[in-house]
């Protein structure tokens, strides 16, 4: 596995120099931060921040994300427009060395959590989803319950430009079903793929976070079932997976190790994390060790080893512990540990295989 960190540019507070003291890494996924869905990313500003990467002695790995504008999950007449806006950064990407996008396809809410500073019992704090919470507020009311949790950080996928246009978007996607939703998405891929074919640009679609319905809007990446569909939808190596083992792994019904057997050779990103289950639709971000939540990280680790998966991969949300003030989720100790625990997962292995 090539080991990456997610970097949230130059006003984050974690460095490129922090990241590249942590051992064997390759490099760091990106983004440009003030890109909305259905903004040009024009070859300067990639380049300005490959450029930055790579004066640190690393390798800008791929991006998280190139947004998608919502005319295209909805299916609106303007979609087409923005599709065109999309093969074009895809091209700008391709010609620049970054061959991995990690998107996602899902209405409103890119991801979503009811608590952002959930305490655990040593004093340290992470991220709780609790589906009771979910059921007594209205959809609206989300965008206040998460930015009042902050700490002063704009959360991706929670940019108060999308609150302004809330009831734009519920509008927009009413009547919308899965069924019509992996149309839209069929739609999208069937354009963009031969231009990720062209210029070497590997599409990885990002699971549902969490992988339940909510709020009675579709969902079309909850399970093994969900993304097979995708992948076989459009017959292409470029067409794969973001392997996200802490968002479909909070679905106890969701077998991880198999998941990783039926996609060899569709993942072309791994996003690797712990979840602690508490009950029915409920659950923690705990830290990375096996026996600190319910998913097996060894065995995730050799089911991407057997499958001799050696794309990129990196240590996926953390708690936030001594003291740190940090991006929830995106704290640098916890997932320094993380990914080194990772690390010696990986080289146990290898070893005894």
């Amino acid at each position: 596995m090539k080991w990456t960190f997610r970097w949230y540019g130059n006003n984050d507070p974690i460095t490129l120099d922090h990241i590249r003291q942590i051992p064997n890494m390759y490099g760091v996924v990106g983004t440009l931060v003030k890109k909305l869905p259905g903004d040009l990313w024009t070859k300067e500003e990639i380049l300005e921040l490959k450029t930055s990467v790579e004066s640190k002695g690393l390798t800008l790995a791929g991006i998280e994300s190139v947004s998608i504008h919502d005319s295209i999950k909805a299916g609106t007449p303007e979609r087409d427009h923005y599709i065109e806006v999309y093969k074009e950064n895809i091209k700008n990407l391709g010609e620049l060395g970054v061959n991995v996008i990690c998107y996602s396809f899902k209405p409103i809410f890119g991801w979503a959590k009811t608590n952002l500073e959930y305490e655990l019992p040593d004093g340290s704090h992470t991220l709780e989803y609790d589906d009771k919470v979910v059921q007594q507020i209205e959809p609206k009311q989300m965008f206040g319950l998460i930015s009042g949790q902050t700490s002063g950080f704009q959360l991706s996928g929670w940019e108060p430009e999308r609150l302004a246009k809330f009831q734009k978007l519920e509008d927009m996607y009413k009547g919308i079903t899965e069924e019509k939703l992996f149309e839209n998405l069929c739609y999208f891929l069937e354009r963009v793929i031969p231009v990720c074919e062209e210029y070497g640009v590997k599409m990885a679609i990002h699971p549902d976070d969490p992988p339940f319905d909510m709020f009675g809007l579709p969902r079309i990446t909850k399970n093994k079932e969900d993304i097979l569909k995708i992948v076989n939808a459009v017959d292409s190596d470029y067409n794969g997976v973001t392997l996200c083992t802490g968002s479909l792994g909070a679905n106890p019904e969701n077998d991880l190790v198999e998941i990783i057997h039926s996609l060899k050779g569709k993942i072309h990103f791994a996003h690797l994390r712990n979840v602690q289950i508490l009950g029915d639709k409920h659950f923690l971000e705990s830290a990375h060790l096996s026996k600190e939540g319910s998913l097996d990280m060894y065995a995730i680790v050799k089911a991407l080893h057997d499958i001799e998966f050696d794309g990129i991969a990196r240590p996926d949300h953390g708690r936030t512990i001594w003291g740190e003030v940090a991006r929830p989720g995106y704290g640098l100790y916890d997932r320094a540990i993380g990914i080194s625990y990772l690390q010696g997962l990986e080289e146990a292995v290898e070893k005894q295989n």
